[in-house]
């Protein structure tokens, strides 16, 4: 019987041809039900698996069969969320650093591992395009306290979804769809430059500024508000993630190890969306 969270034997059949081999080597990974097996195993199949890009190939996967029918929607809307780090993510020592309390050097450990400082302790931010369904496309982590505006560029090359058969993978969506806090110039112009609908609504600061200076302000930019109300799919996107306990609250040391998690999550909201194929099928 499959318990709640879990994948049926139907999904595991999708991506079952895509998983590596296995083998019984192990480390410690304490709460996995014991019906998993060694729990050691588990965690070094899931940390090589990482290393290896095992999980982000998975993922790339499950997008790509979804965009060769269409059903990806390409009206892609950005975000990010900050999600607090539990004590025990602190601690990860990088070559070199000395022992003790890494924590009194960000260069050694917290920025190394996409943690960093805010008013509620230690924080990574997750960084997130996902589609007009509300599913991940592509997600990014920095420490928490840094600026979203700053990462966007990161966000939008790390959209790729490949072809099947001949063909670039696709990079770049119809519209990009964002709050205030991407509205820059320079964000702006990187989406004309390639060829990118923007949808983000102008700041009441940047406004002001512009009717100051007049015409040498320049006209207002273009802003689709009815477009902009599909927006919300990212936040539900973020609640969803976000009841995986392990994103919610970050335990993973590594960045690495955090991300593959998320990686995880997101392959298992795409595996839980009906397939379009399937469902001309039933129709």
């Amino acid at each position: 019987m499959v318990g709640r969270g879990e994948l049926t034997d139907a999904v595991w059949e999708r991506i079952a041809t895509l998983l590596p081999g296995v083998d019984g080597r192990g480390r410690p990974w304490r709460d996995l039900p014991e019906r998993y097996g060694s729990w050691q195993t588990v965690y070094e199949r899931f940390a090589r698996w990482e290393a290896d890009g095992t999980w982000a190939r998975l993922l790339e996967q499950v997008q790509v069969r979804d965009d060769s029918v269409g059903a990806v929607e390409w009206t892609v809307s950005v975000d990010s969320t900050i999600n607090r780090a539990h004590q025990h993510a602190a601690g990860a020592r990088k070559k070199g650093c000395p022992a003790g309390d890494e924590l009194e050097d960000p260069a050694c450990t917290t920025a190394g591992q996409a943690l960093g400082r805010s008013r509620g302790g230690l924080t990574t931010k997750v960084h997130l395009a996902c589609d007009g369904r509300g599913l991940p496309l592509a997600v990014v982590i920095t420490p928490g306290n840094l600026n979203d505006s700053t990462v966007f560029g990161a966000v939008l090359d790390a959209v790729r979804v490949p072809r099947i058969g001949a063909g670039r993978p696709r990079r770049r969506p119809d519209a990009v769809l964002a709050d205030k806090a991407y509205s820059s110039r320079a964000i702006r112009q990187m989406l004309r430059r390639r060829g990118i609908r923007a949808v983000i609504p102008e700041r009441a600061d940047q406004k002001a500024n512009r009717v100051r200076r007049g015409q040498a302000g320049g006209r207002p930019p273009a802003f689709d508000r009815d477009l902009y109300k599909a927006r919300n799919v990212v936040e539900h996107c973020f609640n969803r993630l976000k009841q995986f306990r392990a994103i919610a609250t970050r335990f993973d040391k590594l960045a690495a190890r955090y991300r593959a998690g998320l990686h995880l999550a997101a392959l298992i909201l795409w595996l839980r969306e009906p397939r379009q194929d399937q469902l001309s099928d039933t129709a």
